[in-house]
């Protein structure tokens, strides 16, 4: 995964972020692919708002954003998105952990020059 520059939406909070930590093996199998077809199909899936994703090395953080909690559960539960689950628990993590948090609050620049 490439950087990503910051997810720019008008959804106010609250709403809900994803954060995916990983620790990737040397398996790349399908990796990428699967990587960019569960963004396409994240993106279609209702309550989506966003994602931002970075890798340094064999650490990545990839964090998806959502308007509720029952999209989250919507979105864990697709068939697709089980089958790379179970593919990154058995070839392409040495660990990960995911993180689900309410927004309350976002700020910073109304524009950037970046």
């Amino acid at each position: 995964m490439n950087p990503m520059r910051p997810v720019r939406f008008q959804h106010q909070p609250p709403y809900f972020a994803v954060i995916f930590t990983s620790l990737r093996t040397d398996i790349d199998d399908g990796y990428a692919e699967t990587s960019d077809r569960m963004l396409e199909l994240a993106a279609d899936q209702p309550g989506f708002l966003g994602v931002e994703s970075v890798r340094e090395g064999a650490f990545g953080i990839t964090v998806s954003y959502w308007t509720s909690l029952d999209a989250i559960r919507r979105w864990k539960q697709h068939g697709d998105h089980l089958i790379a689950q179970r593919r990154g628990r058995t070839e392409w993590y040495h660990d990960y952990r995911t993180r689900v948090c309410c927004v309350e609050r976002h700020y910073g620049p109304e524009s950037s020059s970046r």
